[in-house]
């Protein structure tokens, strides 16, 4: 079963009067993929200046890279008011607490976190680069993005146009979510 009751706001959340929507996928192929997702989620929208809009059904993705588990992948629409270095700070915070291990390029992990799109920006830093530059070729990415932002812009094309063209197989649907509860 997948994330069900949603909870309800905290009342200590911060009003914020600038506000961006994002994108960010969320993949898992080591420990309990599902309840790191799941908890995820939850930590992403505990921030005090994120909430969680949508979430995406959880997909089993066959990996990229040297040989590995199968992934879970899934995407989350949020509206931040931090900026997108700062949301990147909370994203790998998010995976090092989830026991997130570097060691290997394209290698398992208990969680990745990607910054896909931030609003209508175009960035391209040494640590961050927004539209995610591999989205466009990764089915993993795009079907579940897809399905919870598939009008959304990125660069000149719909994330549905790009959907509609990436290879899909491999990309299969293990659970879908209505709305959200939190472990």
């Amino acid at each position: 079963m997948c994330l069900l009751q949603p909870e309800s706001r905290s009342e200590q959340r911060a009003s914020v009067m600038c506000v961006t929507s994002c994108a960010i996928g969320l993949g898992s192929n080591l420990g309990d993929s599902q309840r790191l997702l799941d908890l995820a989620i939850k930590s992403l929208d505990d921030h005090l200046q994120i909430e969680v809009i949508q979430v995406a059904g959880y997909y089993s993705t066959k990996p990229i890279g040297p040989p590995q588990p199968d992934y879970l992948n899934s995407a989350v629409t949020i509206a931040t008011s931090l900026s997108p270095w700062e949301l990147l700070m909370v994203l790998q915070s998010i995976e090092n607490n989830s026991g997130r291990e570097r060691q290997v390029h394209w290698g398992a992990r208990t969680l990745d976190l990607d910054l896909l799109l931030y609003g209508c920006w175009y960035i391209n830093t040494s640590n961050l680069q927004v539209p995610h530059p591999y989205m466009a070729d990764r089915g993993f990415v795009l079907v579940p993005l897809a399905e919870i932002a598939g009008d959304w812009w990125c660069g000149e094309k719909l994330v549905q146009d790009l959907w509609s063209v990436v290879d899909r197989a491999g990309v299969k649907l293990e659970c879908r979510v209505d709305t959200f509860r939190f472990v």
